[in-house]
């Protein structure tokens, strides 16, 4: 297992539709086991294949720092099936440092997905957990958090966000 570097806003990566796994293979489990370790380095409780470069139908969740009895896991080629509800809440995101906004997502969420060994499973989850697999489905359709902001509250940070990018690109141009 290795931690990777996670891509910031402004990596073009960041914006592109991921495709779907076709075999789970031993480079996809290892992509796996290294999402999961460099979500847990950087403290965060999500990570989809594009914030590490890689452009495929997977994301890993991990909520055990803040619910009890949790374990990491992988989903493979997710989809959402269910909807309902309304929740507003503080969001962040580990290509975003130091960035949270509120945003309106669903209460309840269910996903299907594949898991290393090919099975498909279903998740429901409320509250932090369906903000979660939201948050991570959106990015492996090309789309961030802050797509969900208010025209408005996008504007208000257009500096922010200009300086992150300009940062981002200054440090890809170094690579």
């Amino acid at each position: 297992m290795a931690v990777r570097p996670i891509r910031l806003y402004g990596d073009p990566v960041l914006r592109k539709r991921a495709q779907p796994v076709g075999t789970i293979t031993p480079a996809i489990r290892t992509l796996v086991d290294d999402m999961i370790e460099t979500m847990v380095e950087a403290n965060g409780i999500g990570l989809a294949a594009q914030q590490v470069g890689e452009l495929v139908r997977v994301f890993v969740i991990d909520l055990s720092a803040v619910q009890d009895g949790q374990q990491p896991m992988g989903f493979i080629n997710p989809t959402i099936i269910k909807q309902e509800g309304e929740q507003v809440g503080d969001e962040g995101c580990l290509s975003f440092p130091d960035f949270t906004e509120k945003v309106v997502r669903v209460e309840r969420a269910t996903v299907a997905a594949f898991d290393l060994n090919g099975q498909r499973f279903e998740l429901e989850g409320a509250g932090l957990l369906a903000r979660a697999l939201l948050h991570e489905q959106d990015h492996l359709d090309g789309v961030l958090f802050i797509d969900r902001l208010s025209p408005i509250r996008r504007r208000l940070l257009q500096g922010r966000l200009r300086k992150l990018a300009k940062s981002t690109e200054q440090g890809m141009e170094k690579q």
